[in-house]
């Protein structure tokens, strides 16, 4: 488990690092306005994935991690087979009804007709995507982490190279085929990953035993990926719907319509994926511990389950903590100096509260996932996404409120589905938060460490140092000050690295 997190890690870091440096120079050659046609048209990719994909791949990883378990490794080519079969009739038929109604979809549903030729582009990329994602899961289900880790290493830069090299090719072009290239460029790093994990898995697979698929397969698949599936189609539903409410609340609440979708394309296109760059250890913990809690609970090991979601927890308070603070004091002038845009920063300090208990909500949920109480995390995050849908619809009309509602809906969401799995995981497991290690040593550790920074950078600045100079050196100074105060504390970071 160790050495998969940090493998994942490491390449999530380097993507995460890519990804960014990719939609800075992205929202510079296309503008504010066009990243909010892009963004509108990434709820479609993510509700799209959700009926076809999301509930199989955790289907593959948790029956490939049993099957592992069990010694049985010939039975996994029959779950991976199975899986690919149901993603393929799924596919067609979503892409039959998107084909068909491409018009009012894009005219009704997302609000702006200039969607269209991305729409249509979406679906050759989503079905790239969805072969990826499955041989991808095979691999993390069966303990092997490299193939998958390297190609999504490779992806990075093959879709940076294509989307940012079609823009410069082709630029300028108007707003909808701007988007289309944007597409085409996804497309293009989409058919490298799944070609390239499709022939890594027919040669792992040469080497082991054509086993028959078990007479129950098909149930089981169904008992997993039926929930899932369900609970992430709702959620990108209401994620949907979110992503096209606010600019419409937005000018309800009487901003006009350009300037609504240039603040929707800097909130979502900028100022969120700034904070959620430093949750690349947390993505690639979730996709490691899912596979390892499944085999614990097939085997009955509640010692085991305890362990993994104390150490899970307190990785997540001790990475995420810190990097939010840094965020808060130097956010905004990092957002300026990146996106050349002023409100980059806006909203930080509430944002960065709800990413944090985001990702304690995240892990919480692959804990659920982990050992089969998947109903239980669908409801939670179904109860989490109306919150969110709620406080976007009512809040942001209201007159002076605008994005305020937004993110108050966000931090709320969060903390909520925070409580709801923690009762959940806490039930199954018979464990108490342990509060000192996860929330106060890593908290007080964080504020410390921000006042200091906010008090070093002002200072920095004073003596003319230049902005990029004195977010280095405070980064380094905060590193320090932050793993002392927790030393301090008598919580031992070297904890982290003893996964087993």
């Amino acid at each position: 488990m160790l050495y998969g997190t940090l493998l994942l890690t490491g390449t999530s870091l380097v993507a995460q690092v890519l990804g960014f440096i990719y939609r800075i120079f992205l929202s510079r050659l296309v503008g504010a306005e066009i990243m909010g046609l892009y963004q509108l048209i990434l709820p479609v990719y993510s509700v799209v994935l959700s009926i076809t994909a999301v509930g199989l791949t955790v289907a593959v990883s948790n029956l490939s991690a049993e099957y592992a378990a069990r010694g049985n490794e010939g039975a996994m080519g029959a779950v991976l087979r199975r899986c690919l079969t149901a993603f393929l009739i799924l596919f067609a038929l979503v892409a039959g009804v998107t084909v068909l109604f491409y018009d009012p979809i894009s005219v009704y549903l997302l609000g702006d007709a200039r969607t269209q030729l991305g729409l249509l582009l979406l679906l050759p990329c989503l079905f790239l995507t969805g072969i990826e994602n499955l041989h991808k899961h095979y691999f993390y289900g069966t303990g092997n982490i490299r193939p998958p880790a390297a190609v999504e290493l490779c992806e990075q830069f093959i879709r940076t190279g294509a989307v940012l090299g079609l823009l410069a090719l082709f630029l300028p072009q108007t707003p909808e085929r701007t988007v289309g290239l944007i597409v085409t460029g996804m497309v293009i790093c989409e058919l490298f990953s799944s070609v390239t994990l499709v022939i890594l898995y027919r040669k792992r697979a040469a080497g082991l035993p054509r086993t028959p698929a078990d007479p129950g397969l098909s149930r089981r698949i169904r008992a997993i990926a039926v929930p899932i599936g369900f609970t992430a189609l709702l959620g990108n539903i209401m994620g949907s719907a979110n992503a096209v409410l606010i600019p419409q609340r937005l000018v309800a609440s009487g901003s006009d319509v350009s300037h609504a979708m240039s603040s929707f394309g800097v909130l979502c296109g900028m100022t969120i994926p700034m904070l959620v760059m430093p949750t690349a250890f947390i993505g690639a913990m979730g996709l490691v511990l899912v596979p390892r809690l499944a085999r614990s609970a097939a085997l009955g090991r509640l010692d085991r389950i305890r362990d993994r979601v104390h150490k899970a927890m307190l990785a997540t308070s001790v990475l995420i903590m810190p990097a939010m603070a840094f965020l808060v004091v130097l956010g905004p002038t990092i957002g300026r100096f990146l996106f050349r845009e002023e409100s980059a920063g806006d909203f930080i300090l509430p944002l960065s509260l709800g990413v944090l208990l985001s990702c304690y909500q995240s892990i919480l949920s692959g804990v659920l996932n982990g050992v089969g109480k998947q109903r239980a995390a669908a409801w939670n995050a179904i109860l989490c996404g109306g919150v969110q849908l709620g406080c976007t619809f009512f809040l942001m009309g209201l007159p002076g409120v605008g994005l305020k509602g937004y993110v108050a809906g966000f931090v709320a969401s969060s903390a909520l589905g925070l409580l709801l799995n923690w009762y959940q995981v806490g039930r199954y497991a018979h464990m108490r938060p342990r509060l000192f290690q996860w929330c106060t040593a890593p908290a007080l550790s964080a504020l410390l460490m921000g006042l200091c920074v906010n008090l070093l950078f002002r200072f920095l600045c004073r003596s003319g140092v230049e902005g990029i100079w004195a977010v280095l050196i405070c980064l380094l100074f905060g590193s320090v000050e932050y793993l002392c105060a927790l030393s301090a504390q008598g919580v031992s970071v070297r904890a982290l690295f003893s996964l087993h």
